[in-house]
């Protein structure tokens, strides 16, 4: 999914767009205020979303709150049960940081098929689509 997600944000058409793949353990606030908008995914641990993504979250929360406001983000999620609490926490605290979803979550139960990775790509190549400059 992870793979299909940057494929369509990297997509050759898409231009004056640079992508930076960061693992949810490693960014840093600055990573965040650095960025024009997110995309994030995880998979679904007992009904939450992964501890990497939650540290993530409580790491970036105040010192980003105010600065990233109406950024666009979108994201997407895995799991093979009970995936509902993961989709609640994660609209939970980026709408608490003001942040505008910019397409419909991809939320696959199961293993992904073909059309779950289609999915991942149009996720990815919406969002950074969005982010293109105007000529």
């Amino acid at each position: 999914m992870f793979e299909a997600a940057v494929s369509g944000a990297t997509d050759p058409e898409i231009t004056g767009v640079d992508v930076v793949r960061r693992p949810a353990l490693s960014a840093t606030a600055p990573d965040v205020l650095d960025a024009d908008g997110y995309l994030l995914g995880t998979p679904a641990n007992l009904g939450y979303m992964s501890g990497a993504l939650k540290h993530f979250f409580d790491t970036v929360y105040y010192p980003c709150l105010d600065a990233t406001r109406r950024r666009p983000f979108g994201f997407y999620l895995h799991g093979n049960e009970g995936i509902e609490g993961a989709q609640r926490a994660i609209e939970a605290v980026t709408t608490g940081m003001g942040w505008e979803q910019a397409a419909a979550p991809v939320v696959v139960l199961g293993e992904p098929g073909k059309d779950d990775l289609a999915s991942c790509w149009e996720l990815g190549a919406t969002l950074a689509a969005g982010l293109m400059e105007e000529p």
